[in-house]
């Protein structure tokens, strides 16, 4: 007698493993990258991952599956992208894989 298969449900990954994840992969592909931690002070709404390599800076904001930005991200994203910075939305390593070439 065969038993009925298990499914097994595995956590949806929490920002901050998805965020390890990312800025340990830029740092392989030779990216100096800089965790933004948020504190009392800090400009509301910047990006979780700020990044450069030979020149080039960019703005990550990481998130979930069904995180979004908040009304304080969006404006931040408006700002840096409107002063011609790059500014990214990552949710997993293929969203960063655009900055391999670099």
């Amino acid at each position: 007698m065969s038993r009925p298969a298990i499914k097994s449900k595995q956590a949806p990954l929490k920002e901050s493993d998805i965020q390890q994840a990312i800025k340990t992969w830029l740092m392989y592909q030779g990216w100096y990258v800089v965790k933004i931690h948020q504190s009392l002070g800090s400009h509301r709404g910047i990006a979780d991952l700020y990044c450069i390599k030979a020149g080039r800076s960019v703005w990550i904001e990481v998130k979930t599956v069904k995180g979004r930005l908040s009304e304080h991200q969006e404006k931040y994203r408006t700002e840096i992208e409107a002063h011609g910075g790059e500014y990214l939305i990552a949710r997993g390593i293929e969203d960063v894989e655009v900055l391999k070439g670099v």
